[in-house]
């Protein structure tokens, strides 16, 4: 559990840093989970700590989202103020990604079939 904490925790420090170093508009959590990927994709295997124990990890996610409903909650007059802005930003935010996601596959589908 230890290695995994400090895999974790190392490559989080580590975008924050150079997120910090650069200047870069983004997350350091964002920067450190690519930086993890990379890791992962270059040593073309997963360490046994992450293996074992990242899955309890992510079964217990949903109690990172208690903050954000406590946001809602303490936010709610401002966000009934604003409520067809954010309905529409919300709209606009998840509609586009998907798709993107969904033409990007449909490209990639008809030119794997070419290929073949």
């Amino acid at each position: 559990m230890l290695d995994m904490v400090l895999w974790l925790t190392g490559y989080q420090l580590l975008g924050e840093f150079i997120v910090r170093w650069l200047g870069l508009p983004v997350p350091g959590a964002v920067i450190g989970m690519l930086l993890l990927f990379i890791t992962l994709v270059l040593r073309r295997s997963v360490p046994q700590g992450l293996q074992q124990h990242v899955p309890v990890l992510l079964s217990n996610m949903s109690l990172l989202f208690i903050p954000a409903g406590v946001g809602l909650l303490a936010w709610w007059p401002l966000l009934l103020a604003s409520g067809w802005s954010l309905l529409l930003a919300l709209l606009v935010s998840t509609l586009v990604p998907l798709l993107l996601a969904a033409l990007v596959l449909k490209y990639l589908l008809a030119r794997q079939q070419e290929r073949t």
